[in-house]
């Protein structure tokens, strides 16, 4: 955490600022060691401070490295005002700006009243968007986990199943195969609803001849990891054949082409032109991937804007798909570790079309 924070501080000398306060809970984890909720981070060229409740005392005790405990009420802004180095006239104090309301910001104008209160954006985020091998190795297990779960799904899959019932076994799994949990709504889609790219586990129930989609992700000591696996449930059709093919073939190219020094941009155009070409462009209308870390969905964005050039040390993940309504869709998704030469896909779960009959 010491080197986290000491980089943190070299950038407000950049910035500009005098202190920096941080309350997005997966930046506070990245800086602390805190995985609790509540916990604030404020940071100056000499003064390292972590703040929480009485709630979480013996947890912050326990987690948190390389800073100082304060121990406030529940509303944790209202302690500022008891430290002098954030009373000075027109000390430039930072805050997150796309993680703090409005209502917030009015209150710090009152508690801290001399501060210049300077929006900031992805400050801690431009660190933590390259992962440490202690970070990778964490994101690895819980793509284990997730790998594990998968397998072990496979053999409930059978008509008549609710995919709700699905999705609260995956969710449970995580747990009993060492996770903490699911790092988001475990997605579970089949048949018509397939064609849905964020079609949260429903009613429904499977039935033979249907695409189902699975979109899971388990997490591991804070990180996480999200993939998608599409199957269907009886013998595919020679449609179901094709579509699935083609996402595979997309998916397969653009890891091929995923290292260090190509944009998001670039690698989002490698996997869309092999489902453009094949005619199905318009079906494809989501970004090909996101970062992933602390969060499900973090940079780099990797779709058709991104400008952000891939470097070692980045995970992402690869996920194109065809979605067609009325029909069904697929999706194949995997993390990814960026690296110097390539890139390491750190799924195992097989790829090939799964006929469950």
């Amino acid at each position: 955490m010491k080197n986290r924070i000491r980089r943190i501080v070299s950038l407000l000398e950049k910035e500009n600022l005098d202190a920096l306060l941080v309350n997005f809970q997966p930046n506070v984890r990245y800086l602390s060691g805190y995985d609790g909720t509540n916990g604030l981070v404020v940071l100056a060229s000499d003064k390292r401070l972590f703040i929480t409740d009485f709630r979480y005392q013996e947890q912050a005790q326990k987690e948190v490295k390389d800073l100082k405990l304060h121990f406030a009420q529940r509303e944790l802004i209202y302690d500022l005002a008891k430290f002098k180095f954030l009373q000075k006239r027109n000390q430039r104090i930072g805050f997150e700006a796309n993680h703090t309301s409005y209502s917030t910001v009015q209150k710090l104008k009152e508690i801290i009243p001399n501060a210049l209160l300077v929006p900031t954006e992805n400050l801690v985020e431009s660190l933590l968007i390259i992962k440490d091998k202690g970070e990778v190795a964490k994101i690895e297990k819980a793509a284990q986990i997730t790998d594990k779960t998968f397998s072990h799904i496979l053999d409930l899959v059978k008509p008549g199943v609710r995919e709700k019932d699905l999705a609260a076994e995956i969710e449970h799994s995580f747990k009993r195969m060492g996770g903490d949990g699911a790092a988001f709504s475990t997605i579970v889609a089949s048949g018509y609803r397939s064609s849905m790219p964020h079609g949260r586990a429903s009613e429904k129930k499977l039935k033979v001849g249907e695409f189902v989609t699975f979109d899971m992700g388990a997490i591991y000591q804070g990180y996480v990891s999200d993939m998608t696996r599409t199957l269907v449930l009886g013998k595919a059709t020679l449609k179901q054949r094709k579509i699935y093919s083609l996402v595979l073939s997309a998916q397969t190219k653009a890891i091929s082409r995923a290292k260090a020094g190509i944009s998001g941009m670039e690698l989002d155009k490698v996997a869309r032109e092999v489902i453009a070409k094949a005619g199905y462009g318009k079906y494809f209308g989501h970004g090909l991937g996101h970062g992933l870390g602390l969060e499900v969905h973090s940079g780099p964005m990797v779709n058709a804007r991104s400008k952000t050039i891939l470097k070692p040390g980045m995970v992402i993940t690869i996920e194109p798909g065809i979605y067609i309504p009325g029909w069904g869709g697929v999706r194949i998704e995997d993390d990814v570790l960026i690296t110097a030469r390539g890139c390491k896909v750190l799924n195992q779960s097989p790829k090939n079309l799964i006929e469950i009959r």
